[in-house]
């Protein structure tokens, strides 16, 4: 019964958050496109030099904190006096989020000039003025979502992080396609870009407090002597190891704003290049997102799973749950990044207009593999407790990315950023594995699924290498964005339907493990078809 019980409750949980993921992750991702396509690379480079600036604060508050402040009340109901102890966290967070949001705003407000200097372009200043007003929202936005959370009331929260998305989606949108239709500021267009998260995180918060209409959100003074720094040290602990994998790219894109565009301008670069260079290179994030969406959702689910799997004392516990969850990010993880890595000329034309340093974002969206397998490993370490190695890994891939930027742009342009990233991400990836088997003492995968993995992606590369040729010849000149769309479009799916199809075949996952896996019914179906006895 047990078993039966977190099988159902992974596959609800895993569909319901990979639901939400769609929703949320597809939009921040996707708005990229259009947005690039109105401002071009230039306009593109000003945005995403300001943007890991607020999203660093509203990832750690209005994710990581929400997520502590719910595990924190719910903690707070098997104690003696529950509603004495709530009121005591409650109170103490939001004054703790309070000072962190004045603390933040006055860095990104007043400090603006400082940091835009650093980053080597003083027109900034303005747009991380306008993002510093974000961080006063914070402190209400996570204890609401916090405070649902823990009452296990999950739509108030999810429809306020659909609203907070679309409007915020919406407002960059037409923004740019205002401004770009008028004056043609390309900061003026990053400034509204930004001033959309502005409004995003209001709208979420009107929608929470209408559903909170009827809750005293924030408790007044409490006669208690009971101290209040464990409060603030439980809730920073666990705000930031349920948000690192998130803060580590963030952290990431953080270094290349100070670094990428600054660095190509000592070289010798003229400044409109440097910010063109730099704005294709941001070209890889998006495509990095959507790559690793599944994965994010799975590891959104596998933490409640774990935890509830690691306490029973028959059975095997969470293991299986736990390799399966690694294959299916590592067997999706490649697919995508490889499956990019082969398309990538034509994927960057189709979406971006040129196929500008397509050799840069192939080796770029090879982040992929490693960030599937930090994102499911994270999260697996979270629900066993097991924090404090896995922060330190991932400090120590961001100290690698710094390195690796000062040594390899000098030389390699913004190709130089790129390998910096993969090789930050590939040795914490390798050393969570590492850590992971030894706290498990279990194989992750058998030595046949590598076997058969590598047979599916060799498969695909050969049919796309093939098919690729084949439409050259019937062609001929043919070129252009039409173009890129008609090969991409045909070269994506005979790779995805060889890979898949070789994926069945040889059955890497058995039918049963696929029902387990977010929309994974169909592929199930496909599989029992072909291996189906004649």
């Amino acid at each position: 019964m047990a078993d039966n019980f977190g099988m159902k409750e992974y596959m609800k949980g895993a569909l319901l958050l990979t639901m939400a993921a769609l929703v949320v992750k597809v939009l921040s991702a996707v708005y990229r496109v259009p947005f690039q396509n109105l401002v071009g690379d230039q306009g593109f480079y000003i945005y995403q030099q300001v943007y890991p600036f607020i999203s660093l604060f509203v990832v750690w508050t209005s994710g990581g904190f929400a997520v502590a402040i719910s595990k924190m009340l719910a903690d707070a109901k098997m104690t003696t006096n529950p509603e004495g102890r709530e009121n005591l966290i409650t109170r103490t967070i939001f004054h703790y989020l309070t000072i962190l949001s004045v603390l933040f705003f006055c860095i990104l407000f007043f400090g603006a000039d400082f940091l835009s200097h650093i980053m080597g372009d003083a027109q900034l200043a303005p747009l991380l003025q306008t993002g510093s007003f974000v961080t006063l929202f914070m402190p209400l936005l996570a204890l609401m979502k916090g405070s649902f959370q823990a009452k296990g009331e999950m739509t108030p929260v999810a429809y306020a992080q659909v609203i907070e998305q679309i409007v915020r989606v919406g407002i960059i949108l037409i923004g740019a396609i205002f401004i770009m239709t008028t004056s043609k500021s390309l900061y003026a267009a990053g400034n509204a870009a930004v001033f959309g998260t502005v409004i995003g995180e209001i709208a979420g918060i009107i929608l929470l407090l209408y559903f909170s209409r009827k809750i005293r959100l924030i408790p007044g003074k409490l006669k208690t002597k009971e101290r209040k720094w464990p409060i603030i040290k439980e809730v920073t602990i666990l705000s930031l190891s349920v948000s690192m994998s998130s803060l580590l790219l963030l952290c990431f894109q953080l270094i290349d704003s100070f670094t990428v565009f600054s660095i190509l301008r000592d070289n010798g670069i003229a400044e409109i290049d440097a910010m063109n260079m730099k704005g294709i290179y941001d070209r890889g994030q998006p495509l990095v997102q959507l790559g690793v969406i599944i994965a994010s959702s799975l590891s959104l689910a596998i933490v409640p799973l774990v935890a509830y799997q690691s306490k029973k004392k028959e059975g095997r516990g969470a293991t299986p749950f736990i390799q399966l969850t690694y294959r299916v990010s590592l067997l999706l993880g490649v697919a995508a990044s490889i499956g990019l890595v082969i398309v990538m000329p034509y994927v960057n034309e189709m979406l971006f207009e040129t196929n500008s340093l397509s050799s840069v974002l192939m080796v770029y969206v090879l982040q992929i593999i490693p960030l599937s397998i930090i994102l499911t490993f994270t999260a697996i370490l979270q629900g066993m407790n097991k924090l404090k190695l896995p922060a330190i890994i991932l400090f120590g891939a961001i100290i690698l990315k710094l390195i690796g930027n000062h040594l390899f742009i000098p030389n390699l342009d913004v190709l130089g950023a790129a390998i910096a990233s993969n090789i930050g991400l590939y040795i914490c990836a390798g050393l969570l594995m590492i850590y992971l088997k030894r706290v498990l003492k279990v194989k992750l995968a058998k030595r046949e699924f590598y076997i058969k993995l590598g047979i599916a992606s060799g498969s695909m590369i050969f049919s796309v290498f093939v098919i690729d040729t084949i439409l050259h010849i019937a062609l001929g000149s043919f070129s252009g964005r039409i173009a890129a769309v008609i090969m991409g479009g045909c070269l994506i799916g005979i790779g995805a339907f060889v890979y898949l199809t070789i994926v069945a075949k040889s059955r890497l996952l058995a039918e049963k493990e696929w029902f387990l896996v977010p929309f994974g019914r169909k592929m199930a179906a496909f599989q029992l078809l072909l291996n189906k006895k004649k």
